[in-house]
């Protein structure tokens, strides 16, 4: 297979680097960029290929270094080749705070405890030089839901109620003390470093300066992992106790919730049809029972009201199944 292959220039890359030894696969994610372990001489490093015009590597670089600089364990950069899309890593092992809970929920309680305590750290740091997590963005990445996976269900519905609907609740998302939104933020990214098995952070190259509750979101409703309800409320508490977290961040949070549910559900669908990677909409089932969480709240009433009368409850589930 093509993505078990480094990339034509990897060699060359790494020897002008002092890097030699076996260059392997390692898990990659849903975009173009692709990851190679590099090991030899009694050491190990990531080798990112993030191929242009696809990719562009230089966001991760200069977020990391951003992250790195006020004491957060993003990853070291040790070279990179902006031409070639290539970037060498600061290597944090296999081990992610995913595997450390399916294999024990409540003993990865205390790691879950470390992730809110990261993110309660992160919003003391001004959000800077990012672009803002506006309207317009919320907007966009909520209409993928009714760009992808209302077709592929063979539904047609009211866009412009929904955008009207989302309109009417998208102030609850808005903040005018904005933090970095890493927006990736959750078990499959949270590396467990060292035998203290501290919290290194990954995929955070799309961050944007925004509302605090949305990375709290990520990370408590998890599109990949079923995050136990007593989890979420546990979770909430903590970082409610440690910020003073009122009422009021608690409508951004779930507002923000069934935005980001809604984004994935059209991010998913996107990734089968487009794509062609089957196995997203297989997580979708998860996250529309996330999305119909939020929806109960009443801050969103008019969006769960246009859901009501535009997507029926049996058309809200695996698109691949649904729409076949």
């Amino acid at each position: 297979m093509a993505d078990m292959i480094p990339p034509a220039g990897a060699p060359a890359f790494l020897a002008q680097h002092g890097w030699t030894g076996a260059i392997t696969p390692v898990a990659g994610d849903a975009s173009f960029r692709r990851y190679f372990r590099v090991t030899g001489e009694g050491r190990s490093a990531i080798l990112m290929d993030a191929p242009p015009p696809h990719e562009d590597p230089r966001p991760f670089i200069a977020i990391a270094q951003w992250l790195r600089g006020r004491g957060f364990a993003a990853p070291a950069i040790h070279a990179a080749d902006l031409d070639q899309g290539l970037v060498l890593l600061e290597d944090f092992g296999d081990a992610r705070l995913r595997e450390a809970a399916d294999m024990d929920e409540p003993a990865a309680l205390p790691l879950y405890a470390a992730a809110i305590d990261l993110l309660v750290d992160l919003r003391a740091h001004p959000a800077e030089g990012l672009a803002p997590y506006d309207r317009a963005v919320l907007h966009r990445e909520a209409g993928l839901l009714v760009e992808w996976y209302c077709p592929a269900v063979g539904l047609d519905v009211d866009i412009e109620g929904y955008r009207a609907a989302w309109d009417a609740v998208f102030d609850h998302g808005l903040t005018d003390r904005p933090v970095t939104v890493l927006r990736d933020y959750h078990a499959e990214n949270l590396m467990l470093v060292g035998a203290e098995q501290s919290l290194g952070l990954l995929d955070f190259q799309d961050a944007l300066a925004g509302h605090p509750a949305y990375d709290l979101v990520s990370l408590l409703q998890d599109a990949r992992r079923d995050v136990d309800p007593s989890v979420e409320e546990a979770m909430l508490r903590r970082y409610r106790a440690a910020t003073g977290a009122d009422d009021a961040f608690m409508a951004a949070y779930h507002v923000l919730g069934a935005q980001r549910n809604a984004k994935i559900i059209g991010i998913f669908t996107r990734l089968w049809k487009r794509d062609g990677k089957p196995r997203y909409p297989t997580l979708c089932p998860r996250v529309w029972a996330y999305l119909e969480r939020d929806l109960s709240q009443p801050v969103l009433g008019p969006v769960a009201r246009w859901f009501d009368d535009n997507i029926p409850p049996e058309l809200r589930g695996d698109p691949a199944v649904l729409g076949a």
